[in-house]
């Protein structure tokens, strides 16, 4: 599965936890998805997924979960791009990372 990652974000929470949120589109899906990444100590990650605007098709985002649970390098790649936003305070408009 090809996911586009349109926005990331992370923050380090007052109780020194992380909460961060990954905006993605999937190629052949109608709406694109908002996942949301929480970590108590920045090893150990939980996650939601969501539509990000519209709600869309179930079976779309049943595929999508199923994919991010069973490819952990695509999970770790979500994860990536919310961290790196902590290193880089701004990032470039438009600017697209694949995964």
């Amino acid at each position: 599965m090809n996911i586009k990652i349109l926005n990331a974000r992370m923050e380090r929470r007052e109780d020194k936890s992380y909460m961060g949120k990954v905006e993605v589109e999937a190629d052949g899906h109608r709406e694109p998805y908002e996942l949301t990444i929480y970590s108590k100590n920045g090893n150990a990650w939980e996650y939601s997924l969501h539509f990000l605007k519209d709600p869309g098709p179930e079976e779309e985002i049943l595929a999508l979960e199923e994919y991010i649970e069973s490819d952990d390098d695509a999970f770790d790649n979500l994860v990536d791009a919310a961290w790196d936003t902590m290193e880089q305070e701004e990032q470039e408009p438009g600017e697209e990372q694949e995964v």
